[in-house]
């Protein structure tokens, strides 16, 4: 039969633990937050713990066990998230976060493996943030797992604290309903279109170009992004040579050809349209040249400066610096 062990069932052992430390060396007078700040491997817990305003707590009487994340732990994590956990609009997320990592008690190493030795599969530890972790023993070494399915190998056992004790492991680790990477919001729109398998062609213009890093740019910008049959339908070898290094500057004209300065949606183009005399709205690009925009049959559709049409067959494709809306014709200035 499989059990989880309840940490409930060590009080007795924590106790007598306590006892057995008190008649040795002298106890620790630092809490867990004081001797986490004088360990640099735990620096940017010690960070998180303050934009979530959760030291003062740690600071309290307890006692508390604080599986630790190094460093190198929260560097693991996907590009991005330990930045946007540590805004403040993010804070409960983090708080969450950070509450899964403590128990209320104090657990030594010796006490986890005691509890593990009683267990078939493991035992629970409950945590602040009201979810489990489940601890077993692989060799000689204590694995947690959360609810995720994520694993964090404790790597530096009993840390010891005045209110509890800190292990420190390699992994963060996360509750349910918590997902990180939902934080990050929209890529820039060079990271949009290269995530959409429709631009690719426009992808590899855009790098021809030289204007990746533009496009990454604070902006706003609003593309109006010809699909890849859009770059297909041009005359046999147009792409072809269009890519080649000396023609980057006509490359680079059709392309801010397709680019306005604003983040302009759907929504406010139709009304703009709609409003403007006879029925056609003038839309100023980057390039310098004009576009212009009416309403066929209920689409939008733009017209070049060489009397070409391109229809919206998409729109309001999000950014975080502007919007795209795909068109299936390469318009020419």
């Amino acid at each position: 039969m499989k059990t989880h062990f309840s940490l409930n069932a060590l009080f007795l052992a924590s106790v007598l633990a306590v006892f057995t430390f008190a008649c040795g060396e002298p106890a620790p007078t630092e809490n867990i937050v004081e001797v986490a700040s004088g360990n640099e491997n735990v620096s940017t817990l010690v960070e998180a713990l303050g934009a979530a305003e959760l030291a003062s707590a740690l600071e309290g009487e307890g006692p508390f066990t604080v599986f630790a994340p190094t460093n190198e732990a929260f560097e693991a994590l996907p590009e991005g998230i330990l930045e946007a956990l540590l805004k403040p609009e993010n804070k409960d997320a983090l708080t969450a976060i950070l509450r899964y990592h403590v128990a209320a008690s104090k657990l030594t190493a010796t006490e986890i493996k005691e509890a593990l030795s009683m267990a078939s599969e493991g035992y629970t530890v409950e945590t602040l943030n009201g979810a489990a972790l489940i601890a077993t023993l692989e060799g000689d070494a204590v694995k947690l797992a959360d609810v995720q399915g994520n694993t964090a190998n404790v790597t530096g056992a009993d840390l010891m604290a005045s209110n509890g004790v800190i292990h420190t492991i390699d992994a963060v680790l996360l509750p349910g309903g918590v997902d990180p990477a939902a934080l990050l919001g929209p890529a820039d729109i060079v990271g949009v279109a290269m995530d959409n398998e429709q631009f690719a062609t426009l992808v590899a213009a855009v790098k021809a170009a030289g204007l990746v890093e533009t496009l990454q740019g604070e902006g706003p910008f609003t593309v109006f992004a010809p699909v890849d049959d859009a770059f297909a339908a041009l005359p046999e070898g147009t792409v072809e040579s269009l890519l080649q290094p000396e023609n980057k500057d006509q490359l680079s004209g059709i392309l801010t050809y397709h680019v306005v300065a604003g983040k302009v949606d759907a929504a406010t183009l139709t009304n703009a349209i709609q409003n403007a005399e006879e029925g056609t709205y003038t839309i100023t690009t980057v390039n310098g040249a004009e576009l212009t925009a009416s309403i066929q049959d209920g689409k939008v559709v733009l017209t070049d400066a060489q009397g070409n049409t391109a229809t919206v067959i998409a729109t309001d494709v999000n950014a975080s610096n502007g919007i795209i809306h795909a068109i299936d014709a390469v318009v020419m200035p």
